[in-house]
C-alpha cells in the first residue's frame, strides 16, 4: 500500500519528471526549465524567463545551446515559457485586440508561483526576455508586472498599436535591444490587418516619463551602440540598437544581463 501512495504522489506532482525535454504543466498551459549544469537543488538559483517568438514554442527554445550554455555558465536556470497556438494574448494584436493582457498575466504568475515553489528558484532574481513577439509580452509584463521580476530584456518587440498611458508601480530597470533595419518588427512599426505594430522611440518616450529617467549617455559595446538613462533611484532604461534586421544572438541577452547586474537588480 505504502508503495502505490508513494507512486500516486510521485506521478501528481507536476514538478517531478519535467525539464528541458519535458513540459512543466500550470493549469492548462506548460512551461520548461534548464536549470545550470551541476546544480544539486538545494541551493536557490537566478532565473531568466524566455518568451518564443511568433509561431514559436518552449521546446523550441530549449534547442538554442548557446543561450543555455551561456544561462548555465552564469548560474542561471532558464525557463521557456509556451503561448498558445504559437502566440500570446496581448493588448490590440490582430487577433487579440480586445484583449486586456490578463490571461498572460496569469499564466506568468503560475509559471513563477510553480517555479519557486517545486524547482527552487530565487523569486527576487528572475528576468523577463523575449524576442520578437515575445519581446512584446515582456514590454506587458515590464508596465503590468514590475515587481515580479528583477529587470526586462525585450529584443525586437514592444506594445501593440500603442504604449499604455502609464504602468503599475514601481519603476524598474529595462534594456531595449533592436535591429536598425528590421523590416518584420520596425522601428516605427507596421500595419498589420486592423492594427499596427507600435513604434520604439514612443514606448521608450512613455517609460523615460513615467519613471523620471535623467539624461542619456551613450556608449558603444561590440556590436551595440546604447543610449542609457538612469533614475533617482538608480533603475536603468536602456535602449541598444545594432546594425542588422529581425535577429537574435546571444551576446545581447548577455549584454542585457550584465547591465541589470550591474544596476544592482541582478
Amino acid at each position: 500500500m505504502r508503495f502505490f501512495i508513494a507512486l500516486f504522489v510521485f506521478l501528481a506532482s507536476p514538478a517531478l519528471g519535467c525539464g528541458p525535454d519535458s513540459d512543466c504543466p500550470v493549469g492548462d498551459r506548460i512551461y520548461r526549465i534548464a536549470l545550470p549544469e551541476g546544480h544539486d537543488g538545494s541551493t536557490p538559483v537566478p532565473a531568466l524567463i524566455w518568451s518564443h517568438g511568433y509561431r514559436g514554442s518552449a521546446a523550441g527554445v530549449m534547442r538554442n545551446s548557446s543561450m543555455r550554455r551561456m544561462l548555465s555558465d552564469a548560474g542561471i536556470a532558464l525557463i521557456a515559457a509556451q503561448g498558445v497556438n504559437g502566440t500570446w494574448d496581448l493588448p490590440y494584436g490582430p487577433r487579440t485586440y480586445d484583449s486586456d493582457g490578463s490571461a498572460e498575466f496569469a499564466y506568468f504568475d503560475a509559471v513563477i508561483a510553480d517555479v519557486t515553489a517545486n524547482q527552487n528558484i530565487d523569486p527576487d532574481r528572475i528576468i523577463a526576455a523575449g524576442f520578437s513577439a515575445g519581446g512584446m509580452m515582456v514590454w506587458n509584463l515590464a508596465c503590468a508586472r514590475p515587481e515580479t521580476f528583477a529587470g526586462f530584456i525585450p529584443l525586437s518587440g514592444t506594445f501593440w498599436l500603442k504604449p499604455p498611458d502609464t504602468c503599475a508601480a514601481p519603476v524598474t530597470s529595462i534594456v531595449h535591444i533592436h535591429g536598425t533595419t528590421d523590416k518584420t518588427v520596425p522601428l516605427k512599426g507596421r500595419a498589420i490587418g486592423e492594427t499596427k505594430q507600435g513604434e520604439v522611440e514612443e514606448t521608450l518616450s512613455m517609460y523615460e516619463k513615467f519613471g523620471d529617467f535623467g539624461a542619456s549617455n551613450y556608449f558603444k559595446t561590440g556590436p551595440l551602440i546604447c543610449r542609457n538613462r538612469s533614475n533617482p533611484d538608480g533603475e536603468i532604461l536602456q535602449y541598444c540598437l545594432f546594425d542588422g534586421g529581425h535577429s537574435f544572438r546571444t551576446e545581447y541577452l548577455g549584454h542585457g544581463i550584465q547591465e541589470l547586474h550591474e544596476a544592482g537588480r541582478f
